[in-house]
């Protein structure tokens, strides 16, 4: 319907119109490419835009080359030739033909103008519109997740075949609901990522996916870890320490453990004087809550960690609700076994 209608305009209306929607568009999307993260796919949809585009604009050149182009020069320098006699035929009425209508410069010139207010204000209203249903908490799109595609995986995933990528654990923690269950509704994600590392003084044998999410108030980081330890040998390993803010509970019918630690904190001085005059650091208090992977806690754990650079950390609920939340939705997605 729509293009029957932009059929009906005048050619020099209907095609800068062409242009100028097409070009708002390319870029539109092009910049969701390059900038948001969203993928090649609306790369090429911008660049066809773009393309179109740029076609409309080679149409409407050569047109305004053949209107500046003057009559032909036979035309212009023939000579005039005196007519020969002709003798008078009998004269006919010629037929009557009906007054063509011409068309209302005007009118059209307001329809074009009124057409392209509507494309206007129906960008404009899906840009306001709330994405994913997130009208009620004011949320808006997370940022993608950024992932180290063309990295091959460890060959502890290969020996792991249950173990979960980086990919997989971005994927369900970032979230629209995410900043409400952190209790700052209104904050949306800066940064998403997913690694596929391995679990530390391992020798890289024992898979350990991550994923971060960061917001402007808080930072939310979500691991998982396909070792032996259990969940309650891990409670015991925190008795030889001070102990503090530990405390046990139950997720998702799993054994559970909420414990504190400081971050750790890297600087490095690139020689111009305002680095530290340390390389590390202790950073800002971080909560961790460790859940096993089933309820009979046979090994391995997610560890869901929190801080902020304030050091002011959301209530313990949170934490439990973010894993609720999250944990059943972390699927193995598709990967390469090579």
């Amino acid at each position: 319907m729509l293009g029957f209608l932009v059929r009906l305009l005048p050619f020099w209306i209907r095609e800068p119109l062409i242009i100028l929607v097409g070009t708002v568009f390319g870029v539109r999307i092009l910049s969701m490419a390059l900038v948001d993260g969203e993928g090649w796919v609306p790369a090429v949809i911008g660049a066809v835009f773009l393309l179109g585009a740029a076609l409309r604009v080679r149409v409407v050149v050569h047109a305004l080359r053949a209107r500046r182009r003057p009559a032909s020069a036979t035309e212009a320098q023939s000579a005039p030739v005196a007519p020969a006699p002709v003798t008078p035929a009998p004269v006919t009425p010629a037929a009557r033909r009906p007054v063509e209508k011409k068309p209302n410069a005007f009118a059209q010139a307001s329809f074009a103008i009124g057409l392209f207010a509507v494309i206007g204000g129906a960008l404009w209203i899906e840009g306001k519109l709330p994405e994913d249903g997130t009208a009620a908490t004011g949320a808006s799109r997370p940022a993608a997740c950024r992932l180290d595609e063309d990295e091959k995986l460890p060959s502890a995933y290969r020996s792991t075949p249950e173990a979960v990528t980086g990919a997989d654990l971005c994927r369900a923690l970032n979230r629209t609901e995410l900043p409400e269950l952190l209790g700052t509704p209104d904050e949306r994600s800066v940064y998403a990522s997913g690694t596929d590392n391995t679990a530390p003084l391992t020798d890289r044998k024992v898979a350990q996916p991550e994923a971060r999410v960061e917001f402007e108030t808080y930072t939310v980081e979500l691991s998982a870890t396909y070792d032996k330890l259990t969940v309650a040998q891990y409670a015991k390993l925190t008795t030889y320490g001070d102990g503090r803010d530990t405390r046990k509970l139950t997720v998702l019918g799993r054994p559970a453990l909420l414990t504190s630690d400081h971050m750790m904190k890297i600087q490095f001085d690139l020689g111009s004087g305002e680095g530290a005059s340390s390389p590390v650091e202790q950073g800002p208090l971080a909560r961790t809550l460790t859940v096993a992977f089933d309820g009979k806690d046979r090994g391995g754990s997610y560890d869901l960690t929190v801080w902020s650079e304030s050091g002011l950390l959301p209530d313990d609920s949170a934490l439990v609700g973010i894993a609720e939340a999250v944990l059943p939705r972390i699927t193995r997605g598709a990967r390469d076994q090579d």
